[in-house]
């Protein structure tokens, strides 16, 4: 404690640790006691997902001053800290997708096609276990194991002669923290919390790791101080993005667009009521899903042949039609929610909108999202709405 001042200090494990404390606490509060502010929390393009994007990239960046002080102080190549750099660039920009939604561009086919969230990345390509099963390994490997093995003498020396900068032993309890949600997972989406944690957690390694190699550092020791000054940064960074996404509304709310879009969601609903059987519409109950992966898993064929599908007679691309998009290059979306014996349904599709992000709740349409409902409980009491 420093003459003068009555806080003590904290060191920057420590600190790091109780952030994924407070992470958890925070999460775990929204879960139990305010669901709609949870769920939108964990939406893509909102302050998590943006938190994540920034702390991998500020831990590229440090990790490649860590890699320049270390070749100066050694004269040998920095590979490991370069390549942590690199997986913290790619972990980033796949986070945003490559920018997709902030640039609206469409992506390949092959995504449309083989990735569920048809976006531009790599990891939703890969089986579910897979991808589960690398980000374990990355956790535990650069976060635990790795430390720990750098606690015993001849293998620090192997390490160092390798030019391989294990994580400080220190830094293990916040790495836990991630490993034991991820693997329990005690609430939906909870990847994305850990996501955030493993961004951070690089981030405080980077810091620590590139002061060591400074003969005069630059960098001021990463105490609990001026860690939380770099969560702070970050998490406001995180924040900053998800509001200025808004402002693509400016750059997409061409009137034609909107227009486009009611017409399509107008033909689909003709498509869905084509096919209803005794009132009851051909949807399954509690979905919400990509139209797309509604038609493949569910084999729901007759979406890609009725009015939707004739649409590309009047200048539907035809990509469109096939992976069912909207004019701002994201998916179309079907939610249901059905009575025990689905003769009460709540239905309706809706488009992320000119903003290319999710407004709405979990059952009622916000923003500038632009749906149509099928199906309102009781069916006397329907209605149709565009926004």
């Amino acid at each position: 404690m420093t003459e003068g001042n009555t806080w003590p200090r904290l060191s920057a494990p420590l600190a790091g640790s109780l952030v994924a404390l407070a992470l958890v606490a925070y999460t775990s509060y929204l879960d139990a006691y305010d669901t709609e502010a949870f769920y939108r929390s964990v939406q893509e393009d909102e302050y998590l997902e943006w938190g994540t994007f920034w702390a991998f990239v500020l831990a590229a960046a440090v990790n490649v001053l860590g890699a320049v002080r270390q070749r100066r102080a050694s004269g040998g190549l920095p590979w490991f800290l370069l390549g942590v750099s690199a997986f913290c660039v790619v972990v980033a920009m796949e986070e945003i997708s490559w920018g997709q939604r902030v640039l609206g561009y469409r992506p390949p086919a092959y995504f449309l096609e083989h990735n569920f969230q048809q976006e531009f990345n790599l990891h939703n390509v890969i089986s579910s276990d897979l991808r589960k099963l690398a980000l374990k390994l990355v956790i535990g490997g650069y976060g635990i194991a790795l430390p720990l093995l750098g606690l015993v003498p001849p293998v620090r020396r192997l390490l160092d002669r390798l030019s391989i900068v294990a994580p400080s032993a220190a830094w293990i309890p916040l790495f836990a923290a991630a490993y034991w949600i991820y693997e329990d997972y005690p609430w939906k989406f909870a990847g994305e919390v850990v996501e955030l944690m493993l961004g951070l957690g690089f981030l405080f390694v980077a810091l620590e790791r590139s002061r060591e190699f400074a003969s005069a550092p630059a960098l001021p020791r990463p105490g609990g101080q001026a860690l939380a000054m770099v969560i702070a940064g970050t998490l406001s960074l995180g924040l900053g993005m998800a509001q200025a996404s808004v402002s693509r509304f400016q750059r997409g709310a061409s009137p034609e667009a909107i227009e486009n879009a009611r017409q399509e969601l107008e033909a689909l609903k003709r498509d869905f009521f084509a096919n209803a059987e005794n009132g009851l519409l051909p949807v399954r109950c509690s979905v919400h899903k990509r139209l797309y992966t509604y038609v493949e898993r569910y084999e729901q064929r007759f979406l890609t042949r009725g009015a939707f599908a004739a649409l590309t007679q009047q200048g539907l691309p035809d990509a469109r039609a096939e992976f069912f998009i909207d004019p701002w290059n994201n998916a179309y979306w079907l939610r249901t929610k059905c009575s025990k014996d689905r003769r009460k349904q709540r239905v309706f599709l809706y488009s992320f909108g000119p903003n290319r992000r999710r407004d709405s709740g979990r059952w009622e349409l916000a923003g500038d999202d632009i749906g149509i409902l099928l199906r309102r409980s009781p069916p006397e009491a329907e209605t149709n709405t565009s926004r």
